[in-house]
């Protein structure tokens, strides 16, 4: 068990939320996952080029899919929030996020947005260390409520 990392200094930017944990063992994986199927395919003697040429694309194609995973953050600047999700990114100015919100059950975290919608942000997440995705999401709220014009709620 984890000590409850403390909360970022809403008055210090920039600052990153990412899962490293769950980013190092994504990565972890996927380096594993190439070695085992580069050293798998040149120890068989019975494989072709092709087939040894096709394994290890392999092992690269799982990677770049659990490097993808690995891709989430939410960075807070002076100037706003940037979500990076799995596909994509979203630039937010502090005053469009009315709510950050972690919820019991919740995979990451939702920001609430001043046009009636709502955007997940991966970057914070529960997944392996859940401790600190609460204190980072307590700690985004802190930094909307110093930066913005914002209430949060849990």
């Amino acid at each position: 068990m984890t000590s409850p990392v403390p909360p970022a200094d809403p008055h210090r930017l920039p600052v990153t939320f990412r899962p490293t944990r769950t980013r190092a063992v994504l990565i972890g994986i996927g380096v594993a996952l190439v070695v085992v199927l580069t050293v798998m395919s040149l120890l068989l003697e019975s494989f072709t080029t092709g087939d040894r040429v096709t394994f290890i694309t392999t092992g690269l194609l799982g990677l770049g899919v659990l490097a993808l995973l690995s891709r989430p953050k939410v960075v807070a600047t002076e100037d706003g929030v940037t979500v990076t999700n799995l596909t994509t990114v979203r630039r937010l100015a502090w005053a469009q996020i009315v709510r950050v919100n972690l919820r019991s059950g919740d995979s990451w975290v939702h920001l609430d947005l001043s046009d009636g919608t709502s955007l997940p942000a991966m970057g914070i997440q529960t997944g392996i260390d859940r401790q600190r995705a609460i204190a980072d999401a307590r700690a985004l709220r802190a930094l909307v409520d110093a930066h913005g014009t914002v209430h949060s709620a849990d």
